[in-house]
């Protein structure tokens, strides 16, 4: 399939549903995705500076940079490519931008939001990695600073910004797909 954009930006608050939904939809329109915490892991782990997430964050903020940059510029030589990603992330000193516009210039900016609930369920169900339990004060905070972000980046980059809710898995994943296929999207 021909896709109007080369690279998507799919965001979100952890626990939003991004990975699923991107996995999802990867598969059903045919193009590339790549989870870039998961691509930051393996080049921490191939070069032997870190084995978890745990880890890796640990690591002096310096490498954890080179880990990003090396991602991004890895990401870079992929075309049509979902890149599922939390966008703003939340640090001990506060919130860090973490699209990586100076290197990757993404085509389209998506958010996903979901209900404060369900993104509770999901991070108190998902063992499989260590989650933030955010007050739901918290949890505002960070989707607003996502959204004024995101919508930042999508002016200095040019591109085109969406914002779809993730209250039904289906309605949110056709939603997606519409939007990576309508082409309408600016470059």
């Amino acid at each position: 399939m021909d896709f109007s954009w080369n690279i998507a930006a799919v965001v979100g608050v952890p626990g939003v549903g991004k990975t699923t939904i991107c996995k999802s939809v990867s598969r059903a329109i045919g193009c590339h995705y790549v989870n870039y915490g998961d691509l930051m892991l393996e080049i921490a782990q191939k070069n032997n500076l870190a084995s978890t997430d745990d880890e890796m964050f640990s690591l002096d903020i310096n490498i954890q940079e080179k880990i990003w940059k090396t991602a991004a510029l890895q990401i870079k030589e992929l075309e049509n490519v979902l890149v599922d990603l939390h966008g703003v992330d939340q640090s001990d000193i506060g919130y860090i931008l973490s699209l990586p516009i100076e290197i990757l210039t993404p085509d389209l900016i998506i958010i996903i939001q979901a209900p404060y609930e369900d993104v509770l369920t999901r991070r108190i169900g998902d063992k499989s990695k260590k989650r933030i339990m955010e007050s739901f004060k918290v949890f505002k905070e960070h989707k607003n600073i996502l959204k004024i972000s995101m919508s930042v980046c999508s002016v200095i980059c040019g591109c085109t910004f969406s914002i779809i809710e993730n209250d039904d898995f289906r309605e949110c994943q056709e939603k997606m797909i519409d939007v990576l296929t309508s082409g309408n999207v600016h470059q």
